[in-house]
């Protein structure tokens, strides 16, 4: 049996992962999905890395998973439990001393989805959350979805990344192939540059845990397979 720590992106709900949860346990895995305080204002980046710690309890070595900006919390979180994996799911992947707020220009993330918007007919300039983030949802997913207005706080966007590099964790990396935040392109090359690791790419848009949980728990325990046991 394995301990996963999944950590979500921008709201901070848990929920994000309720479904990747269940079938994890169903694998006879123990599961933690962590809360963030997305909605205190006062709440910066530490204070995210501390939630889930906290959430994560007493395990050691566990896999973490964090989901996009989940991806700014993920390696400090990692090197907090001794990680025996960080996988990136769709993620911000700093640079030390880089802000989450600083992250978009310098990792030219406006222009990457403006271009992206373009080759699929709809408008740069316009940003609309239902068509961004959940267009590839099951209808029954995206209803729940709807009912769960997402509400995040600038908080862990001020703060420079703290760490001085990268954890010397094993590291994997999932982009979405319809992402239409973080496009393809933006992230293998983000990836390559910042990483060294060609990621591995699911077929949804960039929320994989809604939108095919079956495949991204399939992602999930392969690397289980490939590099913890």
């Amino acid at each position: 049996m394995a301990s996963y720590v999944l950590i979500p992106g921008a709201g901070g709900s848990s929920w994000y992962w309720h479904l990747v949860t269940e079938r994890l346990q169903r694998r006879g895995h123990h599961v933690v999905a962590a809360e963030l305080p997305a909605t205190d204002d006062s709440a910066g980046l530490l204070d995210y890395v501390d939630a889930v710690v906290d959430a994560a309890g007493e395990r050691t070595g566990p896999i973490v998973v964090g989901q996009s900006l989940g991806g700014l919390v993920a390696p400090i979180v990692s090197g907090r439990l001794g990680a025996a994996l960080l996988v990136m799911v769709a993620a911000m992947i700093p640079r030390p001393g880089e802000s989450g707020g600083q992250w978009w220009e310098a990792t030219g993330q406006p222009a990457a989805a403006a271009e992206f918007a373009v080759t699929e007919g709809r408008a740069p300039d316009a940003f609309d959350p239902v068509e961004v983030f959940l267009h590839d949802l099951p209808p029954d997913v995206l209803r729940e979805a709807l009912q769960r207005p997402v509400e995040q706080s600038d908080g862990p966007f001020r703060d420079p990344w703290p760490l001085s590099s990268w954890p010397a964790i094993p590291t994997r990396v999932v982009a979405c192939r319809y992402d239409r935040l973080f496009p393809l392109p933006f992230m293998q090359r983000l990836s390559r540059q910042r990483l060294g690791i060609e990621p591995d790419v699911i077929d949804t848009g960039h929320l994989p845990a809604l939108a095919d949980p079956d495949s991204l728990t399939d992602i999930l325990e392969r690397y289980r397979r490939d590099v913890v046991d």
